[in-house]
């Protein structure tokens, strides 16, 4: 220690004559010292005031500059350092390096950068704003030869790329281009992770993901998926997850996604396709998250029912129904369900036995699945009047939807459940499904939904009770009573934030509840001719001519 606090006395008097040579031994002693013990040495060199002296030593001339960077990235490995480091003014004549065509500078430098920042996204922010990451994809496309500057680049890469203000600034860049260029030529395991774990941050760019799928990514993902498919080693399983997952991230972007569609012609989609009937989990999720991503619209769903890929979906979900795997579970329901959404694709899924398939899982215990399951069983049956009764008859479903309305714990089951109890009624129309509902204790729970804080859950509930008053007023009434239903229908049409829907539903299902003589009573006690005639001037029309047929109703039944 003796040494280094000469060493550090001799540097400040060096720096400040710049004698090369003096400079030069100093800095030999410091690193030296570091190499010994980083910390005690870094202590040294705070308290003797050394880092404000390291700025004017940083010369792109100076055959010094190399290891003067590497003391200033070996300091600031400790996070004491890193503040003093800032304070010293040494991020400035760092970046100013980075444009220097000496390699073992631009190496050093970047680590001092790197570490300085390291974990701050305050000060990765700055090096952002002082445009770094152009500069650093500059260096990676001179330097792909050089692998300790080509590690470098992809660390920086990789701490920058979580930031959300560091994407429109690699996507005006040829980042996707030098990316997938250099991982063309790796070879080892190690070093393709290093390019994954940068690449999979920027994919998370729409913009970026384009430019990724015109540069040719998607053919290196799925030659390394060909690789590594029959490999039992870690690092192949972990490098087919890996390009298997980037894939399907890719396809998030519609722009990306649509371009590998190619009109469901692509050769990408195709071989995506062949994932699904795989030995290979992570395979098969992967090909039903691919599917459940390109059927982002309505164009491509249809395309992907017509030629078959229902029905493989369906064989794949036959083989997890029994101790399945989850994650492919829900992935193949998702891709169900958004190949449900256009209404011609509809009829085509219920005959090829889609609901069948998808009731195998009624008895799992896992809400992701569950959530699922009750979206597709929703989208199939919406506008399907048949499939709707056939449902919404079956008593096991409609038990496992009334105890899924009280899933409190999964609030996307719980909301879910509850649409799907309404859709039954409202696409069925049918007295029997109706009767169902009742019997299994369903009603309670819509006349809950009315309250959603969501307009939309609200219309289709009080749609549902309406549907339930006109069919079967009788058997519904005692659970109307017990659930509040009238002082709820007073509650929406006081509130004004109700919506016009909201309160019409509202007043159609009054009238529809006034044939029973307990909830007759109810209305009358509760003054809703009051509420009623004051909804007369409401702007909306339809509310308003509503408001005076109940207006009227009221007055004759009081």
């Amino acid at each position: 220690m003796d040494n280094l606090s000469e060493a550090l006395e001799k540097l400040k008097l060096a720096s400040s004559d710049s004698s090369t040579d003096s400079v030069e031994s100093c800095v030999d002693c410091l690193l030296k010292a570091l190499a010994n013990n980083n910390t005690e040495a870094s202590m040294k060199i705070q308290e003797m005031g050394v880092l404000p002296l390291l700025p004017s030593l940083l010369t792109p001339q100076s055959s010094c500059t190399p290891k003067v960077a590497n003391i200033i990235a070996e300091v600031a490995k400790n996070e004491f350092m890193r503040t003093p480091c800032v304070e010293a003014g040494l991020i400035p004549p760092l970046i100013q390096l980075l444009t220097s065509t000496d390699q073992e500078v631009l190496l050093q430098t970047g680590r001092a950068l790197g570490n300085i920042c390291y974990d701050s996204h305050s000060l990765q922010a700055q090096l952002i704003n002082m445009g770094v990451i152009p500069t650093l994809v500059k260096l990676l496309g001179v330097h792909s030869h050089n692998t300790a500057l080509t590690e470098m680049c992809l660390i920086a890469f990789g701490n920058l790329a979580e930031l959300e203000s560091s994407k429109e600034q690699f996507a005006s860049t040829n980042i996707a281009e030098e990316l997938v260029r250099l991982f063309q030529k790796q070879t080892e395991h190690e070093k393709k992770e290093m390019v994954f774990e940068v690449l999979a941050p920027l994919a998370e760019n729409d913009v970026i993901k384009l430019q990724l799928v015109e540069a040719g990514l998607v053919e290196c993902l799925l030659q390394v998926v060909a690789q590594t498919v029959d490999g039992e080693r870690e690092e192949d399983i972990a490098q087919l997850k890996t390009a298997s997952d980037l894939m399907v991230l890719l396809l998030l972007g519609d722009e990306s996604m649509q371009k590998l569609f190619e009109g469901g012609k692509g050769s990408v989609f195709q071989r995506v396709l062949s994932w699904i009937p795989s030995h290979n989990h992570q395979l098969q999720l992967a090909g039903a998250l691919a599917i459940a991503n390109f059927a982002r619209n309505d164009g491509n769903c249809i395309h992907m029912v017509d030629t078959g890929i229902v029905q493989k979906l369906l064989e794949l979900l036959d083989r997890h129904v029994e101790e399945g795997n989850v994650t492919v579970q829900h992935a193949a329901l998702s891709a169900l369900r958004n190949l449900a959404i256009p209404v011609v694709n509809k009829s085509k899924m219920l005959s090829a036995g889609v609901a069948d398939v998808v009731l195998k899982f009624l008895p799992s215990e896992m809400p992701p699945v569950q959530f699922k399951l009750l979206g597709t069983l929703r989208m199939l049956i919406d506008t399907q009047a048949e499939a709707a009764e056939q449902l919404g008859t079956n008593v096991k479903l409609v038990e496992r939807l009334v105890e899924w309305c009280e899933a409190k714990d999964h609030a996307g089951v719980m909301g879910e459940s509850n649409r799907l109890l309404s859709a039954l009624i409202r696409h069925s129309k049918s007295k029997e499904v109706v009767r169902s509902v009742i019997q299994c204790g369903g009603v309670k729970h819509l006349v809950t939904m009315a309250t959603s804080e969501h307009m939309i859950m609200q219309n289709e509930a009080l749609v549902a009770l309406g549907l339930i008053a006109a069919l079967d007023l009788v058997a519904a009434e005692k659970d109307f009573v017990g659930s509040s239903l009238v002082s709820v229908l007073h509650k929406l049409l006081s509130d004004e934030r109700s919506a016009p829907e909201i309160k019409y539903n509202s007043m159609i299902l009054i009238c529809a509840v006034m044939g029973s003589e307990p909830l007759h009573k109810e209305v009358q006690s509760l003054a809703f001719i009051d509420v009623v005639s004051k909804l007369r001037a409401h702007e909306n029309k339809t509310v308003s001519h509503q408001a005076s047929l109940t207006e009227q109703r009221l007055t004759a039944q009081s």
